[in-house]
């Protein structure tokens, strides 16, 4: 294995690609999402899987790990939610017309993303929706959530309007947008990417958000200005997925690697590289970072965070 990094556990259960990995919140259990229509649940103690959750009618494009639920959305137009002990289907959230491509569990709240264009807000209860946000010209492949208590420094006339926080998507019309929950009103347009914004995460303490793209970068954005503060510049492909840890970005691409960057600056600290396939989905927990590939396996290694005196150092991570 490579120095320092290497494969801990592989898992082949799934008859498909898997889409995308979800950690709980204590890091002792993983779900999976797969193209072959399931989600299943894995102790990341011995690699063991613990449940099968099926009901889905296509493949499921994502999934969200609570304590005491799983959540997927799938092709089938559908979210579901889901007992993580009996495997039993709790509630099914119909609505979107297309291919639902994210959903976001936080505060009680069920966000989800769509190829029909629009990004909702569920109740989570009545299984209905609470408010749309229309206004992408393509699909909205990705969202991240604010809540309002995260952003102290918004200023006095905002405030009201932000009363449910912000909800931030990206789409593949190129653009992110900045919405207010509570009135489903866009409040910016983040524009200056060259491709799809597949994927993004948010630092809520500095108002900041980073985008990942088909154009190969990653930037980085004043949420509530709209201001792009910095591009980083290095991958070879689109860039699927993103963690943000300790001011350090992840980014997984379809270059077969794993880069991070300091998020202030924007230089590149390590390059992970994973061999053979794109790298669909990343998770950081505990110095240990996540990843899934587009075969029928999920692989993790240790991959800590670095100081900026250890830049420029090349790390292999292998698949067993």
């Amino acid at each position: 294995m490579g120095g320092g990094g290497s494969a801990l556990r592989v898992c082949a259960d799934h008859r498909g690609g898997i889409n995308w990995i979800s950690l709980s919140p204590d890091g002792q259990r993983l779900l999976t999402g797969s193209e072959d229509g399931t989600a299943r649940l894995w102790s990341t103690a011995d690699g063991q899987c613990c449940a099968l959750f099926q009901g889905h009618e296509s493949y499921v494009t994502f999934c969200q790990l609570e304590n005491d639920a799983a959540f997927t959305c799938s092709a089938d137009h559908t979210i579901r939610k889901w007992d993580v002990l009996s495997g039993q289907c709790l509630a099914v959230y119909r609505g979107h017309t297309s291919i639902v491509n994210r959903i976001l569990v936080v505060n009680s709240q069920l966000f989800s993303s769509s190829y029909d264009r629009t990004a909702r807000c569920w109740s989570m209860e009545e299984e209905q929706v609470f408010q749309e946000f229309r206004g992408h010209r393509n699909c909205v492949l990705t969202l991240a959530y604010s809540a309002s208590w995260d952003l102290h420094g918004t200023p006095c006339e905002l405030e009201e309007d932000m009363a449910r926080g912000l909800l931030v998507t990206g789409s593949t019309d190129g653009t992110a947008k900045v919405w207010q929950v509570a009135g489903g009103c866009c409040h910016q347009t983040l524009r200056g990417h060259t491709g799809a914004v597949l994927c993004l995460v948010l630092d809520t303490a500095s108002h900041e958000v980073f985008t990942g793209s088909t154009d190969a970068t990653i930037r980085a954005w004043d949420i509530l200005s709209g201001e792009q503060l910095r591009v980083f510049r290095e991958h070879q492909g689109s860039v699927i997925c993103l963690e943000l840890v300790n001011r350090h970005v992840y980014s997984g691409s379809a270059d077969r690697t794993v880069k991070c960057w300091l998020a202030d600056t924007g230089e590149r600290v390590r390059t992970f590289k994973t061999h053979g396939h794109s790298v669909s989905a990343l998770k950081y927990h505990a110095g240990t970072c996540y990843f899934a590939k587009k075969v029928q396996e999920r692989v993790w290694g240790p991959l800590p965070t670095f100081t900026p005196q250890e830049c420029g150092k090349d790390l292999n991570v292998q698949s067993a």
